[in-house]
């Protein structure tokens, strides 16, 4: 009986370790941390579609730690000024480093 439940807590921990371990990636802190970056840039490539001005096809958004990083493609300065407007209006962002670049 008890070697059934030494398993069982065994299992069951493992398996908790196991899930939230997978949750959290590039270093972040917390899943916490790794769900707040997602809905960031979510709601940024949300935003460039929605917007005229910008490809959002072009142009690729990372979140890390609330610091978003715009890279990628524009076909105009108005278009890559417009994408970084629009990334720091974003609830949560913190900084935003704008590497677009701008095709001749």
């Amino acid at each position: 009986m008890k070697l059934r439940n030494i398993l069982a807590i065994t299992a069951t921990a493992v398996a908790l370790l196991t899930a939230t371990g997978c949750a959290v990636q590039r270093g972040q802190e917390s899943v916490g941390a790794y769900v707040d970056d997602t809905g960031i840039t979510t709601m940024i490539k949300s935003r460039f579609v929605e917007n005229k001005q910008v490809d959002a096809t072009a142009i690729s958004v990372e979140t890390l730690k609330g610091t978003v990083m715009l890279s990628g493609f524009a076909k105009s300065t108005t278009e890559r000024n417009t994408a970084e407007t629009i990334a720091r209006g974003v609830k949560g962002v913190t900084s935003v480093k704008n590497e677009i670049v701008v095709r001749p």
